[in-house]
């Protein structure tokens, strides 16, 4: 008898792909005040050895992974195609969970009325910013505690006498989701710090009222971070926050990331359940990427999807030609391999440009939960790599470098992952930069290249095919 056929290198069993652990509420575990340990550039290379990184990573790809399309049997037998979208019953009807932070969600947005915008002359953002934080900060406790199980905000175990509970490592989280009340902005490291946040929740068992194989997460996603992107994009129109920790017109977004990866997700090609991410490729019938520049379009697509969202907000408070304010974006919107291609690239450029800048990840904060302590499975050889253009003034977040280092060497790096490390310089590039090409104004400074140029760099391989043929 022939041996069964070995399955494609595209295919997994459905268990292999890794979640973010749920903690055993009977075994021992103190919670701690999260602190701060990213002091200066070189601690940025054992972050990326941490578990906390380890963690962050995963729950990126889990809910990445969730927001995919998925293959599936009609009733008739026939295959069909499930997508999941904003003001889908993910958002509507989610899990009880889910329901509870929606509603402590929209109590902070409600605080907003409480602190109206002063109307004074300024120049930067807006004063009475300061004010709302300072509600928010008075409340936070009452908010975990009517919106959170008594099972989740359960206190430490062990024998040291330590008597805090979960409370006071998601109230840092939490309250560092919402903009620095000292310089009167926000951008990726306080998005950073509400998926921490949810992670947390996730660790402490809160999400477990969910159905499995990604229900919860389209839940999360949908029903907590899409809504608490309003929130944000809220506060930053009635304060005029500023952006955090901005490459300016070459940064992605002035204030946001993760909506990117999400969304470029929602209209990847269709997987089924024991299928990895796709790279390439396209959900049957999803727009285009060219059509971010289409003002009308955008405004339609943002109602059902989280990239066009981010997009639309963009349009909101930027005015001009799209290519002029965000050229890294228009950019990525000549993608010719479809939505796959996009969304592999934002993972590479989420790690490169978030997640190992020091710019960004200063202000990240470690408890026990989230913890500080090094990965056992890190790389053993991971050394402290100098990052260019790293040092940040101490009363603002600056723009982050064109340069990284890698991490944790994940397991499941097969094939959209958090890249592992690798010598000086973009740490998700494999292929070498060649010299810049020539120009006809060679007196002329030429800009340093975008992570972009890399990250979403197609094959010059002659086996390479452009794959913008839908799936279905």
């Amino acid at each position: 008898m022939d041996p069964p056929p070995r399955p494609t290198v595209q295919e997994r069993p459905k268990d292999s792909f890794p979640v973010l652990e749920i903690l055993d509420p009977n075994a021992p575990n103190v919670f701690i005040r999260p602190v701060k340990q990213i002091n200066d550039s070189p601690d940025v290379a054992n972050f990326l050895a941490s578990k906390a990184y380890r963690d962050i990573c995963i729950f990126v790809l889990q809910l990445n992974r969730a927001m995919c399309p998925r293959k599936l049997k009609g009733e008739d037998g026939k295959d069909k195609i499930q997508t999941f979208l904003i003001g889908s019953e993910y958002e509507t009807r989610p899990a009880e969970s889910v329901q509870k932070l929606q509603q402590m969600l929209a109590k902070i947005e409600a605080l907003i009325d409480k602190a109206p915008p002063d109307q004074g002359p300024r120049r930067f953002g807006n004063v009475s910013f300061r004010k709302w934080y300072e509600l928010l900060e008075g409340q936070i406790s009452t908010f975990l505690k009517e919106h959170l199980a008594g099972s989740v905000l359960r206190p430490s175990s062990g024998n040291d006498g330590n008597e805090s509970t979960a409370e006071v490592e998601l109230a840092a989280y939490l309250l560092g989701a919402f903009g620095s009340a000292q310089r009167l902005d926000y951008g990726t490291g306080h998005e950073l710090s509400f998926l921490a946040f949810l992670g947390c929740l996730w660790k402490l068992g809160a999400f477990q009222d969910g159905n499995a194989n990604g229900d919860i997460e389209r839940n999360i996603v949908l029903g907590v971070f899409q809504p608490y992107l309003r929130v944000v994009r809220r506060l930053i129109l009635t304060y005029t926050l500023e952006p955090a920790g901005t490459h300016g017109v070459w940064g992605l977004d002035d204030h946001s990331f993760q909506p990117y990866i999400y969304g470029s997700a929602q209209l990847s090609r269709a997987i089924s359940d024991s299928e990895v991410m796709p790279t390439e490729g396209s959900l049957f019938r999803a727009p285009k990427p060219a059509t971010i520049v289409k003002p009308e379009y955008v405004e339609e697509e943002r109602k059902r999807n989280m990239y066009f969202s981010a997009i639309g907000f963009i349009n909101d408070v930027k005015k001009g030609p799209f290519w002029e304010h965000s050229p890294i974006l228009f950019d990525i919107s000549g993608i010719k391999d479809g939505w796959g291609k996009i969304n592999k690239g934002m993972i590479k450029m989420f790690n490169a440009e978030v997640l190992s800048k020091f710019p960004v990840v200063q202000h990240f904060y470690f408890g026990s939960l989230f913890s500080w302590d090094r990965d056992p499975d890190a790389i053993k050889s991971l050394q402290s790599i100098p990052l260019v253009n790293q040092q940040s003034e101490p009363s603002s977040m600056p723009p982050p470098s064109h340069s990284g280092v890698g991490g944790t060497a994940a397991p499941w790096a097969k094939p959209t992952t958090m890249p592992p490390p690798t010598a000086p310089g973009v740490p998700y590039s494999q292929v070498s930069r060649g010299p810049p090409p020539a120009t006809s104004k060679p007196q002329q400074q030429q800009r340093e290249p975008h992570p972009a140029e890399e990250a979403f760099r197609a094959s010059k391989a002659p086996w390479a095919k452009t794959s913008d043929r839908p799936s279905g």
